[in-house]
Formats: C-alpha cells, structure tokens, sequence
C-alpha cells in the first residue's frame, strides 16, 4: 500500500499518458492516487475492524448456546431431583409412615408454616443429596438463562456494529468505483512487480508462505479468506490452514497467536505486522520482501515490507 506511493512518487506516467495529457493532469492524478491509497487503507482498516467483530459475534453466539444448553441440563436435573423427593413422600404413605417433615410442608397450619425453615433443615439432613440436587439445578437454570439473554444482547450489539462497518466500507468503496479514481488506480497499478525468490524448507512457516503465493493475482475482498478472494488477514489465515494451523480471522487475534521474533531474526513464513493499530499482516518472504492482500483495488502480491509503518513480526508454530 504505502510503497506503491512512496514507488508513485517517482514515477513517471507512460508516455501514451504523459503525451496526450497537459503537464497539469499529472499532479492531479498523483492526488487521485494519493487519496486512493489514503481510501483504500481506511477500508483495510474498517475491514479488520469488521473481521474482529465477526469472531467477538462468533464467540456470543457459542456461548448463547452452550447456556441454553446448560438450562436445559439443570431443568432435566432440576425435575429428576422432584420426582426423587416425590418418590420419598409417596414412600412414607404407602407405609402408612408419612415423613412428619413433608406432612408439615403439606400443613397450612400457620406454626406449620413458621417451622418451614427447619423442616427443610430435616429434610435436607434425611435426604440431603436429593433436595440439594433440586435446589441447585434450579438456581443454575435460571442462571444460565440469564447469561444466554446476556449473551444474545451482546450479539444484537455485535451485529448492528458490524452492519455500520459494512455501510462505511460501502460508501468509501463508491468513491474508488467512480471514473476517475478507477483511471488512477490503473496507473497505480503500473507501478511494476517485484523479484523474489521461493523459499526451500520444511518449515511449517515456509509452506504456508508457498500456498499464499499460490494466490498472486486474486482479488482482495474485505472479510473474505479464499479461496479466491482474501483480505490481508484473510490471506493468512487461508495460507496456514493448507498446512493443519487454525487462526482467527482477525489481525489483533493473529498478532498474539504466535510467538515475537526480532526484525533481526526474521524468517520466511513469519507474519509481519503494521500501523499501530495492527490494522494489516503480510507474510515475509524474505530479502525485506513480503506477500500480502494490500487492499482495495489491489490484489494478492508481492511488495516490500512496509518498515516505516512496521511493528514486529509473529512465528507461527506447528
């Protein structure tokens, strides 16, 4: 991204352009670019945004659905321990011998009702695992009901979220779509390709680097992760499931899924991260070279690594 500008700023257009344009036009289309690129990183960044959204939505959901399940657990646990306590008092009448603790609980004798409490205390004492049993799964039923309404809160949250991070992309995207700043980026992508050599080895690194040059030329899609189509994290994620290694979809999450390695020791496969906000990934190649999903308009390629906006690098392990 901010190599091709920095690459734009000494460029000069092609001489079909140069020639049939006034000298004018030329500043006036380094802007577009300019402006582009600045368009084009906001929408990588407001996509990362997204894609962290989509796991935290992810996240919600599964523990919307295991309190469901946890209240179903309790309610069946909850009804077993009733008919166990039923099956005490109906018991004592088949005797003839009816606990004196149940027929009290039965009695709407007032000192009966006062006495509630220690009778509970006998029963418990009698048949404590069985009316311990009811009393628990019934309080963490209605616990876990009250997480799943939490949880299903934060998902509606979640969701409204993402749909603004959708309609801000949209808006942003219009303008790149427009004439003009299709004609800029097509001269921004003259900019040319860079050398770079495939790296040998059988690190795990090293063979997810191999698939995600597999990829050169295939569209960038913000929250897309193949097969043909990837944003930068995307990519990465695509890239290191080839080889058995399941990430997040998620820059921030990426970056704390792996282990730091110094610019010193760099090698090929490690993911290299940028902006402060860790709002884009590559994955090094290696001679300062990386491959990446730039961002939009830009497809799959190879670029050099971004220093002035770098912010270290993670080491995927097997």
């Amino acid at each position: 991204m901010l190599a091709g500008a920095v690459t734009l700023a000494s460029f000069a257009l092609p001489s079909g352009i140069g020639s049939a344009a006034p000298a004018a036009t030329s500043p006036s289309l380094a802007s577009l670019v300019a402006r582009a690129n600045r368009l084009s990183n906001e929408i990588d960044v407001i996509g990362q945004q997204y894609d962290g959204l989509k796991v935290q939505l992810a996240e919600a959901r599964n523990e919307v659905k295991i309190a469901h399940e946890t209240a179903l657990r309790d309610r069946k646990l909850m009804a077993a321990g009733q008919i166990a306590v039923g099956e005490i008092a109906a018991q004592g009448y088949m005797t003839g011998a009816l606990n004196p603790a149940l027929q009290l609980l039965q009695s709407t004798n007032p000192q009966a009702m006062l006495n509630r409490a220690s009778i509970i205390v006998q029963l418990q004492r009698e048949n404590g695992s069985k009316v311990t049993a009811v009393t628990a799964a019934a309080d963490a039923a209605s616990r876990a009901m009250v997480t799943a309404a939490q949880e299903e809160r934060q998902a509606v949250k979640l969701s409204a979220a993402m749909k603004a991070k959708v309609a801000a992309i949209q808006k942003k995207e219009n303008v790149l779509n427009s004439a003009a700043y299709s004609k800029a980026m097509s001269i921004y992508q003259k900019t040319g390709h860079y050398p770079y050599t495939v790296p040998a080895g059988d690190s795990i690194g090293a063979q997810a680097l191999r698939f995600a040059l597999t990829k050169l030329g295939d569209q960038y899609v913000w929250g897309a992760a193949g097969p043909n189509q990837f944003d930068c994290s995307g990519l990465v994620l695509w890239a290191y499931a080839q080889v058995g290694i399941s990430l997040l979809h998620f820059t921030g999450d990426q970056w704390n899924e792996g282990v730091h390695v110094p610019r010193s020791q760099l090698q090929p496969g490690d993911l290299v991260f940028f902006f402060q906000d860790i709002g884009h990934v590559g994955i090094y190649i290696g001679n300062g070279m990386m491959v990446d999903a730039p961002t939009f308009g830009q497809p799959v390629q190879v670029q050099p690594v971004m220093w002035d906006v770098y912010v270290g690098a993670v080491r995927i392990a097997g």
